[in-house]
């Protein structure tokens, strides 16, 4: 266990493992999160797909394309 006295127990997706972690994590470079459970880290890479279409979305209004 950490000395940190304020620590992340948010959960992650390890895009290097396609693991779900908890506590004892990764390198941060491979993390997406944290998220608030389980459940939702899980679904990390379709939370990410969706936020990329609504940015590419809003890139095409502002451009007026």
């Amino acid at each position: 266990m950490s000395d940190d006295p304020n620590p992340d127990h948010g959960w992650y997706y390890n895009t290097r493992t396609h693991e779900v972690e908890h506590r004892n994590r990764g390198r941060s470079i491979d993390l997406l999160g944290p998220y608030p459970d389980e459940a939702t880290a899980r679904r990390a890479l379709d939370i990410a797909r969706e936020r990329n279409r609504q940015a590419d979305a809003a890139d095409r209004e502002w451009n007026g394309d």
